[in-house]
């Protein structure tokens, strides 16, 4: 199973004391995913937002910036929100991405959980499913063949044109990114895109249906069983003790969640759901080393999955700490992971 990272790159709403700009948040972020290669963990996933609370509205140029720095670290999206973008730029970034980093780029598709991008680019949230269904289709025909012909509802259609460059892999990866909804884990299934879900809150058991859901659409669709990928995408933090990390990661995680709760009608959150949610049962991954490794072999023996990525760099987090908590994950985390499920690190010898 492979191990990894993914945030959005937060930064302060709000000027004030403490406050984080976009510079140094991204600059940072460079950092996060160096030391990320380093320690050995093998995906780093960087998300797009076009919110003031967000620095990542291009990941891709981000991620180019981390592969001059790295050197193993597969270097994914998460997600582009592809209702709301050019499936034909997607692709080349991403390619470009590919080329650069020496076959290490994927893309994480998804409609998003937020709608300011669709405003922003002049498209109608009325269509929302059409377009993400729509633009999926033209990407991933951009990458099967270098010279496409489509036609849609959303955009001109293209008539034989070369699409440039190519990736540097022989199939760039495309994932599939929900937060939940059955239609979309069925959709995956139909086309045998690997499928990633996001769980942020309840109890985490009661989504494997969805990957049983996934399964079954793609055994009856013909689909080839090795291309079924899963990850399951989730937030946490690791310190050295228990305590040192549900301290460092309440406050700025709580911060997020009740702004964005705000915005969508959901109630507060507190400390004692907090503490409730990062029990064996929540759907919170924070702790020592050895409780968060025994949370994800735990985790992994309900929805076998392929991957497992974790969001810590959530609110305004330190700096410092966010390295520290890399560091925990690759040196003391992962190698416990790895020697209880009897797997490598990308790259390195079984």
């Amino acid at each position: 199973m492979e191990l990894g990272l993914y945030t959005f790159a937060d930064v302060s709403p709000e000027p004030g004391p403490g406050a984080i700009g976009a510079h140094q948040r991204l600059r940072n972020l460079i950092e996060e995913i160096e030391l990320a290669d380093q320690v050995g963990l093998d995906v780093f996933g960087l998300g797009e937002h076009h919110r003031p609370d967000y620095a990542a509205s291009a990941p891709v140029i981000a991620l180019a910036a981390a592969a001059e720095r790295t050197k193993r670290i597969r270097l994914t999206s998460a997600v582009t929100v592809l209702s709301s973008d050019d499936p034909v730029r997607v692709f080349q970034q991403f390619a470009t991405l590919d080329q650069l980093s020496g076959g290490r780029a994927e893309i994480m598709a998804g409609r998003g959980s937020f709608i300011e991008s669709f405003p922003l680019f002049g498209y109608n949230l009325e269509d929302y499913d059409e377009l993400f269904a729509e633009k999926l289709d033209l990407l991933l025909a951009l990458r099967d063949s270098e010279r496409v012909t489509w036609q849609g509802t959303h955009r001109a259609p293209i008539n034989d044109r070369g699409v440039y460059p190519r990736p540097y892999q022989e199939l760039l990866p495309i994932w599939i990114a929900i937060g939940g909804t059955p239609q979309s884990a069925a959709r995956a299934g139909v086309l045998g895109l690997p499928l990633a879900l996001a769980i942020i809150g309840g109890e985490p058991a009661r989504f494997a249906p969805l990957f049983d859901l996934y399964r079954e659409a793609a055994r009856r669709a013909g689909q080839d069983p090795a291309k079924l990928a899963t990850s399951i995408n989730v937030h946490g933090f690791i310190g050295e003790t228990t305590e040192h990390a549900a301290d460092d990661f309440y406050l700025p995680q709580a911060e997020v969640m009740n702004r964005i709760g705000r915005e969508r009608g959901w109630g507060p959150t507190s400390r004692a759901h907090f503490d409730q949610s990062r029990g064996a049962n929540g759907a919170l991954f924070v702790g020592n080393p050895e409780q968060v490794a025994e949370k994800i072999v735990a985790q992994h023996n309900v929805f076998k999955n392929d991957r497992f990525l974790l969001q810590m760099a959530i609110g305004i987090m330190p700096h410092d700490k966010i390295m520290k908590a890399i560091e925990l994950y690759g040196t003391k985390v992962a190698p416990l992971v790895r020697k209880e499920l009897g797997v490598s690190a990308i790259g390195t010898a079984a």
